[in-house]
């Protein structure tokens, strides 16, 4: 076999100069044509001209962007106006935000002040003091003025006969005095001061009595009631209390029965509560020529009949003619609790007719203690 020897190859001279050409394509490379350099650059820049790598955005030389790089792909003038309007719309709000605060740190700095109209206080008149009252006489059925509580007098005018009084509700009942000296009576009254003195055979005709009597015995308001031991019809009846009001002209009716008129068979009684000697009655009524007795009784309740051993009689049977009768009862010396006002006959001018039936009234009823 043969061996062929070659020489190696020979090294440059760095000392030496070149002999290639410049831009000439090293040995075994073929060299660029115009055409082959064209085809294988990127695009150049449109404001440089500096040559663009295949993918290259931006210019390394004057920083432009390349053709067609800002047409698509990227983010559009769109989404910067998005972010810019949100950005906006954020700083609003907290400008917004900041002014709220400002204006409550404000308010509460500064409290509103509302003005309130103010309504003059009334004046109050001084009163002046009372002028010293002058004495002067007193003359029958005169009421004695009491003077108000404000301190100013005035006189009260006597009450005419037959006008309403107040009913007599005091505080504490008034204690008859032992002497012969005459008692102002609680209210005025339509009664004369005589007492009638029944006959021992009936009627109202007696001797008149000269001594002064004592005021009338208080009673609750709700000391009367209807005596109806046969038990009429309540709706006969009218309100009891109105025969001790103090007001004569308000009255307790009782209405007659056609089917046996003008007999009757009720009464009006007055509880006192206790047991207190009774000396007398004092009966104001619009139907005079009654027929009537005064009872007297003990114990918790009234009698269940007038007919009952409880009843005391205190009267004998009598005619009450006149509208102001003052009769003297007997027992004076014994307490009763009850006092029953019996009526047995209504007058001729009280019968009425079936279809209109009468009736009978007690306008006031007043008890008198004993001395």
């Amino acid at each position: 076999m043969n061996t062929l020897l070659a020489d190696p190859p020979a090294v440059a001279d760095p000392e030496q100069p070149s002999t290639e050409t410049p831009g000439a394509a090293p040995p075994g490379v073929a060299p660029e044509t115009p055409d082959s350099t064209h085809a294988a650059a990127g695009p150049n820049c449109a404001k440089c001209g500096a040559p663009l790598q295949e993918g290259q955005d931006w210019c390394l030389q004057c920083g432009a962007g390349a053709p067609g790089s800002l047409d698509g792909g990227g983010p559009s003038w769109r989404s910067a106006a998005a972010i810019l309007g949100a950005m906006a719309v954020l700083v609003l709000g907290a400008a917004a935000a900041a002014y709220a605060a400002l204006n409550d740190e404000s308010a509460k700095a500064h409290p509103k002040v509302v003005a309130v109209a103010q309504v003059p206080a009334a004046v109050t008149p001084t009163p002046t003091a009372p002028a010293t009252p002058v004495p002067t006489p007193t003359t029958p059925g005169a009421v004695t003025p009491t003077p108000k509580a404000s301190g100013v007098p005035t006189t009260v005018a006597p009450l005419p006969t037959g006008t309403a009084t107040p009913p007599k509700i005091p505080l504490t009942a008034p204690t008859p005095k032992s002497s012969g000296t005459t008692t102002t009576p609680a209210k005025a009254k339509e009664t004369s001061p005589t007492t009638t003195t029944p006959a021992a055979g009936g009627g109202s005709g007696g001797e008149a009595a000269t001594e002064p009597q004592p005021s009338a015995i208080v009673l609750d308001p709700d000391a009367a009631s209807t005596y109806n031991p046969y038990g009429y019809p309540a709706s006969e009846f009218g309100d009891p209390s109105l025969a001790i009001d103090g007001d004569t002209s308000t009255e307790w009716t009782a209405l007659l029965n056609p089917a046996v008129a003008p007999k009757m068979a009720e009464g009006l009684a007055i509880d006192l509560k206790s047991a207190q000697r009774v000396s007398a009655i004092e009966l104001v009524t619009s139907t005079p020529g009654m027929s009537i007795q005064i009872y007297g009784a003990n114990g918790n309740t009234l009698p269940a009949s007038i007919t009952d051993p409880a009843w005391v009689q205190l009267s004998p049977y009598l005619v009450a003619k006149k509208r102001n009768e003052r009769i003297k009862l007997k027992d004076s010396a014994k307490g009763f609790r009850f006092i029953a006002l019996w009526i047995s006959k209504a007058p001729a001018a009280s019968v009425g007719t079936p279809e209109a039936p009468g009736h009978v009234s007690v306008n006031e009823l007043e008890l008198f203690p004993a001395k």
